[in-house]
């Protein structure tokens, strides 16, 4: 099966982080389309996700939005606080496709601001 650039991209990067991966340590994937972002923190060992996070949810689609990179951050903070509840402070952040520029750079920022290590 042959792979385009993207998926090719997506797997080196993924890829890489679940070889170095450990079970003390959950994978951050992160999604972003033109308008809106989403995360996950899952566990490889049991292939399940332990807490997701995204700019389509209610009660951030009701605040007043300025612009996306805001948004971002504001997702970001809600995933944390969702995190630390759970008891997951360290993680292995997958920025898949991105680049870390932008809205990725302005979501990882503010994750480890709110106490997320990686």
């Amino acid at each position: 099966m042959k792979l385009n650039t993207i998926q090719r991209k997506k797997f080196r990067v993924t890829g890489k982080l679940k070889k170095v991966s450990s079970p003390d340590r959950l994978r951050l994937s992160i999604s972003r389309s033109a308008n809106n972002i989403s995360a996950q923190i899952i566990d490889d060992t049991k292939n399940i996700t332990v807490v997701s996070c995204s700019s389509v949810e209610k009660d951030i689609r009701a605040m007043d939005k300025t612009n996306k990179t805001e948004i971002s951050k504001i997702v970001a903070e809600k995933l944390a606080k969702k995190a630390q509840e759970k008891k997951i402070t360290k993680i292995y952040f997958d920025r898949g496709i991105y680049k870390y520029h932008g809205r990725v750079k302005a979501f990882a920022d503010t994750l480890r601001k709110n106490g997320m290590e990686f």
